[in-house]
C-alpha cells in the first residue's frame, strides 16, 4: 500500500474535486473525494482521474457563499445545508491559522453528535481526509479536511427522542437485536425520524483504549454482517460499516479523551442504518473464489461503484476472509459505474 501517494495524483484529484459541491440533486452526497483517497491508500493512485472521469456527470458547481461563519455566529449556522460554502470557508481560514489537529480535536466533540447528517457521509468525508493528512500533509489535503468538516458542520443532524433497549453483550449480537423501523418512511432523512428504539451496546465504556477495542469489533461485526444482510439495501447498508470505521481511523489524531464519546456515536450510527435498512432474514453467504486483499480492490476498481470501493477499502481494514467476502458480495449486489 503506498498511502503517501507520492505521485501527486491524488492532490491533483483533491484540486480538481474541490470546485464541485458536497452534493447533487439536493442532498445526495458527492463520494468522489473518498473514493480517490481510498483508491490512492491501497496502490491505485494512478487510476483516480480515470475514475473522476467515469463520475463527472454526478458532480455539481460548489453552492454559493451566503454570510460568513465566524467565532460568534457559528452555532447559528450549525445544521444550515444553505451554508456549505460559509462553512467551507470558515475552516479553510482556521486550518491556515493553526494545526490541523487542533482544530479537529476543537471541533470534533461539537460535530460528533450530528454525524448522521448526509446519511453519515459527512462523518465518512472526515475519516477519509484524517487519513490522507496522516500519510502526509499538503495544501489539496488539508483544503479536503476544510471541506469535509464544512459538509459535517452544514448537514450537522442529532438523532435523539428513541428509547434505549437491552442490548448484548457483543456488537454483532447488538445489531440483531436492532428492531426495524418497518415500512411507509421514504428517504433516509424520513427514515431516520422513524427511528423509536435502538438497543444500548458498549454505553458504560469510559476507558480510551477499551473504546478502541469495542470500535475495532463494531467495524469488524457490521463488515461481517454485510456478507449475509447486504441484499437489504446493497448501497446503504455500506454505511453502517464505513461510518465506523471513518471513526475508528481518527481516533489516533483525536485527544483519547474523545475516543469514548466517538464509540458512542459511532455505535449510534451503525444501530440506526441498521434500524432502517436490515432486511427481514439474513442468506447464506459464500464468495464463488476466494480472493486476496489486492484481487478484491481491484475487482472493486474495475466495477468501479463508489459504495463498492468504499466497502472494500474498510474490507481491507478489517483483513480477514469474511470482511473480504463481504467485499465481494458488494460488488455482486450493486450495478456497476459506467460512463
Amino acid at each position: 500500500m503506498d498511502a503517501t501517494d507520492t505521485s501527486g495524483q491524488l492532490e491533483e484529484a483533491l484540486e480538481r474535486l474541490h470546485s464541485a459541491g458536497p452534493e447533487r440533486e439536493g442532498w445526495l452526497s458527492n463520494h468522489a473525494p473518498m473514493v480517490v483517497e481510498a483508491l490512492a491508500a491501497h496502490g491505485h493512485a494512478g487510476a483516480v482521474h480515470r475514475w473522476v472521469d467515469l463520475y463527472q456527470d454526478r458532480l455539481e458547481d460548489f453552492p454559493d457563499r451566503l454570510a460568513p461563519v465566524t467565532d460568534d455566529n457559528w452555532r447559528t449556522a450549525l445544521g444550515d445545508p444553505r451554508r456549505i460554502a460559509d462553512w467551507t470557508d470558515h475552516f479553510s481560514r482556521t486550518l491556515a491559522d493553526r494545526p490541523w489537529r487542533d482544530v479537529l480535536a476543537e471541533w470534533w466533540p461539537r460535530l460528533l453528535p450530528g454525524m448522521y447528517g448526509g446519511a453519515t457521509h459527512v462523518v465518512i468525508r472526515a475519516g477519509h481526509a484524517v487519513r490522507a493528512l496522516e500519510a502526509g500533509e499538503s495544501a489539496p489535503r488539508l483544503a479536503e479536511l476544510a471541506h469535509a468538516l464544512g459538509y459535517w458542520a452544514a448537514r450537522h443532524q442529532p438523532v435523539t427522542g428513541f428509547a434505549v433497549l437491552p442490548g448484548a453483550p457483543t456488537a454483532g449480537a447488538s445489531l440483531d437485536a436492532v428492531p426495524p423501523i418497518g415500512e411507509g418512511a421514504l428517504g433516509f432523512r424520513n427514515r431516520l425520524a422513524a427511528v423509536r428504539r435502538l438497543p444500548a451496546w458498549a454505553e458504560d465504556v469510559t476507558d480510551p483504549d477499551v473504546a478502541r477495542d469495542r470500535l475495532t469489533e463494531l467495524v469488524r461485526a457490521t463488515t461481517h454482517r454485510y456478507a449475509t444482510h447486504g441484499h437489504g439495501e446493497p448501497t446503504m447498508l455500506v454505511h453502517a460499516a464505513t461510518a465506523p470505521n471513518a471513526v475508528l481511523r481518527t481516533l489516533d489524531s483525536l485527544p483519547r479523551e474523545l475516543w469514548a464519546p466517538s464509540l458512542h456515536a459511532a455505535w449510534t450510527a451503525s444501530a440506526v442504518v441498521t434500524a432502517i435498512y436490515t432486511p427481514d432474514e439474513p442468506v447464506a453467504y459464500e464468495p464463488p473464489v476466494r480472493l486476496t486483499a489486492g484481487e478484491v480492490m481491484e475487482r472493486a476498481l474495475a466495477h468501479g461503484d463508489e459504495h463498492v470501493i468504499k466497502l472494500t477499502d474498510t474490507a481491507l481494514d478489517v483483513g480477514d476472509d469474511l470482511a473480504l467476502a463481504a467485499a465481494q458480495r458488494a460488488i455482486e449486489l450493486s450495478p456497476p459505474l459506467v460512463s
